[in-house]
């Protein structure tokens, strides 16, 4: 494929850390790194190894292998890169002469904070090529940028070969192997510009510090260079020649990433990284962590829909831990942190993907042992008593068997934007997926135990009676808005498509159901996905960008979420019969536009947002988990003859 800015790639390391940047080798965000490694997985992530520059030299002519965005907008870019491929790893092609090729590649082994990169000629070589790499270092949070200081120590211990550096004291020391001969020349380059940074409002230049240089002599009977780069701590310590551990690595990714034909699949497997003993999601690359709805929303498409149902119980397992008051946190809690219980749906999403596993281990006898399954079980019947009798925040059940929730200045939905103390879109009240959930919830509590099903009636009943709005044939975003009865938000948002769609039970049927449907397509629909508030609405924002507080005023205003297109698929199918006619219609009308986002922004994954109008511009998180979910889940699961 062709080379550019817009196109990011990924290689994650299973621990949390990464290696990522553009086809085109330009880093654009604080985040594009070689070696970022998370120092409490998930968590505790820097940036040790930021990029490099290469070049290779031969009879007096220098061919440039690197490219660098330096202010206020000077580019120094190769001129001789042809073409970028993904698979299995990323790999670019260099022309160098008539038929003189130079074939470079970066992967991360799974499992260990290190990187292999090797370059290699191809074609009619002939003697006394000398291949030069400069790499940057800095060694801070991946949050923030770096900026010469004299604190930065270039100074290296060099052993066999082996070169260790170590910035700063308080973080991992990199360790750099290569048989290439080491010139020791500290200098800073600064101003490095991040043009994604700063269109995103945010700190966009940084220095880095480059101790020296790397030289290999490449001719005819030596045509490769292998580099690799390790926090060391954080891999394994091998005493195996370097041209052996590579071959070694390379043979074991290969074999990994094609155990997977499906492409979504194997990308699914980037997001489940360890977490102590166990395993989590990381809810999008590269700057979110492990969240709890993102986890439970997503691990029904990444895991429970294609199989992966070890790592379903085990996650699930671990949260159902951290059930307080009936809620369980927003974020998973690291150690020594005070946990968020900031959300609603969150501990009713995962009531869903409990009811799901426990539903497949049915047909896997073992999976969940009966200590699991009663403690799966004592975790929905907490959430759903705290929530039936009240718990932060008001939640509550209220007398028509609803469910209330909110209080003034706090976002607890998923349109959970807040620019300063004010929430963008507050929802307080009854909002319409929460009701939804609420039911599906109790319909679940039910087969476990019997008073939930007085609960579920009047719940299911009450929601037919009151969310009803006849007027635009589609059901309200929120009744008993700020607690006040019979107070309505008639907004055409998508959030009333889990009322058909993306949930177990689908707690509006017949006509109606059929209405909803239709009105979502026709006011919210897009090829990316569902946008997050209809055009004609006040307060309806078409672009996704400025700084922060121009983005979190229109994050929910418009913006299109392609998780959001799991639901309405799913709702369209079934208003349809569910018939294997309307699933392959599905397929080709909708299921193919959001997997062609694959290829839109971050390579093989699905973005986290797009823009509400055409072109429907990629924004966000280019690696998003919940929107590779649900394009699996609907692979997998819902459009399946």
């Amino acid at each position: 494929m062709e080379t550019s800015d817009q196109h990011e790639w990924l290689e994650a390391d299973g621990l949390g850390g990464f290696a990522s940047s553009t086809t085109s080798g330009i880093r654009t965000r604080r985040y594009h790194a070689l070696l970022l490694t998370a120092t409490n997985p998930p968590a505790g992530r820097f940036v040790l190894v930021n990029g490099f520059d290469a070049w290779i030299e031969h009879g007096g002519t220098q061919f440039w292998l690197s490219a660098q965005r330096y202010a206020p907008d000077v580019l120094s870019k190769n001129e001789c890169l042809r073409s970028f491929q993904f698979q299995p790893w990323p790999q670019w092609s260099y022309q160098l002469g008539l038929d003189l090729w130079l074939e470079h590649e970066i992967f991360v082994p799974h499992g260990q904070s290190l990187v292999v990169m090797s370059w290699r000629l191809s074609g009619q070589v002939e003697e006394g090529y000398a291949l030069t790499v400069k790499p940057f270092l800095s060694g801070r949070d991946y949050h923030s940028t770096h900026h010469q200081n004299d604190a930065f120590r270039f100074e290296p211990i060099i052993e066999s070969d082996r070169i260790r550096w170590q910035p700063y004291g308080d973080i991992p020391a990199i360790v750099c192997r290569s048989q290439a001969s080491y010139h020791h020349n500290p200098q800073w380059y600064r101003n490095f510009l991040y043009t994604e940074e700063q269109a995103r409002g945010l700190d966009f230049l940084e220095d880095l510090a480059a101790p020296g240089d790397l030289v290999w002599q490449l001719d005819s009977g030596n045509r490769e260079a292998v580099l690799t780069l390790q926090a060391e701590g954080f891999s394994e310590i091998n005493s195996s020649s370097l041209e052996d551990l590579v071959a070694a690595l390379r043979l074991s990714e290969r074999e990994r990433r094609t155990k997977k034909t499906d492409v979504i699949q194997r990308s699914a497997e980037t997001y489940f990284v360890r977490r102590g003993t166990g395993q989590t999601v990381i809810a999008g690359y590269p700057w979110f962590g492990d969240w709890g709805r993102d986890t439970f929303i997503s691990i029904r498409g990444l895991a429970i829909a294609s199989g992966k149902l070890e790592a379903t119980r085990d996650i699930l397992l671990e949260w159902a831990n951290h059930v307080s008051e009936g809620m369980l946190p927003n974020l998973f809690p690291d150690r020594g942190a005070t946990p968020e219980y900031n959300s609603v749906d969150a501990s009713l999403w995962f009531i869903i993907a409990a009811g799901e596993l426990l539903d497949a281990a049915s047909a896997h006898p073992g999976l969940v042992d009966n200590t699991g399954a009663q403690k799966l079980k004592a975790a929905i019947e907490a959430i759903l008593s705290g929530y039936q009798k009240g718990t932060r925040f008001r939640i509550h059940q209220d007398e028509d068997g609803l469910l209330a929730a909110g209080v003034p200045g706090v976002q607890l939905t998923w349109m959970d934007a807040k620019v300063d103390d004010k929430v963008i879109t507050p929802r307080v009240g009854k909002p319409v997926e929460v009701q939804a959930l609420w039911i599906n919830a109790l319909a679940i509590g039910k087969k476990f135990s019997p008073q939930w099903e007085s609960h579920f009636e009047k719940a299911r009943q009450a929601f037919e009676n009151r969310f009803w709005n006849d007027a635009r044939q589609q059901l309200f975003d929120v009744v008993d808005v700020d607690h006040q009865p019979g107070v309505i938000d008639p907004a055409t948002r998508p959030n009333q498509i889990f009322a058909v769609g993306g949930l177990p039970l689908p707690v509006l049927t017949g006509p109606r159901a059929r209405q909803v449907v239709d009105r979502v397509e026709a006011k919210l629909w897009t090829p990316s996905g569902l946008r997050s508030l209809a055009q004609d609405e006040p307060g309806f924002v078409p672009h996704y960008f400025g700084g922060p507080r121009q983005r979190d005023s229109s994050y929910h205003q418009g913006t299109v979420w392609p998780w959001l297109a799991g639901a309405f698929i799913e709702a369209w199918v079934r208003v349809r019969g569910n018939t294997p006619e309307a699933k392959q219609e599905a397929r080709e009308r909708y299921f193919e536009s959001i997997r062609s986002l694959m290829n839109a922004s971050g390579l093989n994954h699905v973005s986290e947002i797009t823009d509400a109008v055409e072109p429907y511009t990629p924004r966000g998180c280019p690696f998003q988990a919940w929107s590779l979910g649900e394009l699996l889940r609907l692979d997998q699961a819902v459009l399946t003859p």
